[in-house]
């Protein structure tokens, strides 16, 4: 198993690097509300698009961070400590058997809404550093909308917002997508529905999802998939890895598999809004104040 790993790790490397140079595509991974296996769901895509290009998983929830825990990583060393100045971002960085990169993520990262003119300037040049070896960088947020949720979010290249057939999984998720099209901009979303029981019910969430945004926002949503309700999706949590790596053959593997093929074919932004450098400074840059007039 080892030995397939350095030789699909050397493969992933000949392909990158063989392929023409593009910008790094930046993918938000959030959901409106917690426990539709949003964190499942940006691990799981990480691992299997890992197999095809040069992944870096950031684990954006700043109160509760656990991306580490899902993947089994023991974490000494997190964004605090790049903050902090003691310790580089390479020092912090995991990886993962099937080549995955993971940056995980500590309460301290909350600073991100207060940096210093210093801090920023770091911050943006450690992950510039880091932006020739990199094809996709992918962001599991917070769930809800807090300011951290919406901060990734808004600066992000893509936002996939993952639903389940839940009526407050319905709800906050349209609550989400309202925000961030009103208030940030966004008008493009990329919908996956998560933990489908029968073939065909993950579209027809989609298009209830679609019918209450349509009629109230100025939006475009894309369906890009399901990822079935699987009993080996549940085993490979509980041992700490990925499904893909764990039982490559089940339904949900399958279905990630085929979710990276989609996410690979995803049009990567020219410049400057598909580079690192654009993502983080939009991600620490202060908010602009709304000014309204007061009749």
């Amino acid at each position: 198993m080892r030995i397939c790993w350095c030789a699909a790790s050397e493969e992933v490397s000949v392909r990158a690097s063989e392929s023409p140079s593009r910008p790094v595509q930046v993918i938000a991974v959030t959901g409106g509300k917690g426990g539709v296996g949003k964190t499942s769901v940006a691990g799981n895509l990480a691992t299997a698009l890992a197999a095809r290009r040069r992944v870096m998983l950031f684990d954006g929830d700043l109160g509760l961070a656990n991306v580490d825990v899902f993947l089994g990583l023991p974490a000494r060393y997190t964004m605090a400590h790049v903050l902090s100045g003691e310790r580089s971002l390479e020092e912090i960085v995991l990886r993962t058997p099937q080549g995955l990169r993971v940056v995980p993520a500590a309460s301290g990262v909350a600073r991100l809404a207060s940096l210093g003119a210093t801090e920023h300037l770091a911050l943006v040049q450690a992950f510039s550093s880091i932006a020739g070896d990199l094809d996709v960088l992918i962001v599991d947020t917070a769930a809800g909308i807090a300011h951290g949720v919406l901060q990734f979010s808004q600066a992000a290249q893509q936002v996939l917002v993952v639903v389940c057939d839940d009526p407050a999984s319905m709800t906050d998720a349209y609550a989400l997508v309202k925000v961030l099209s009103r208030d940030h901009g966004v008008r493009r979303f990329r919908v996956l529905a998560n933990l489908t029981r029968g073939a065909g019910d993950g579209e027809a969430l989609f298009r209830r999802f679609e019918r209450v945004t349509g009629r109230f926002l100025d939006v475009n949503l894309e369906y890009v998939g399901e990822i079935p309700e699987d009993p080996c999706l549940r085993r490979s949590v509980r041992e700490q890895r990925p499904v893909c790596e764990a039982y490559p053959g089940s339904p949900a593997a399958r279905a990630f598999k085929k979710l990276a093929e989609r996410a690979d074919n995803w049009p990567v932004a020219a410049e400057p809004r598909g580079n690192l450098e654009f993502f983080w400074e939009r991600l620490v840059r202060p908010p602009v104040p709304r000014l309204e007039v007061v009749q």
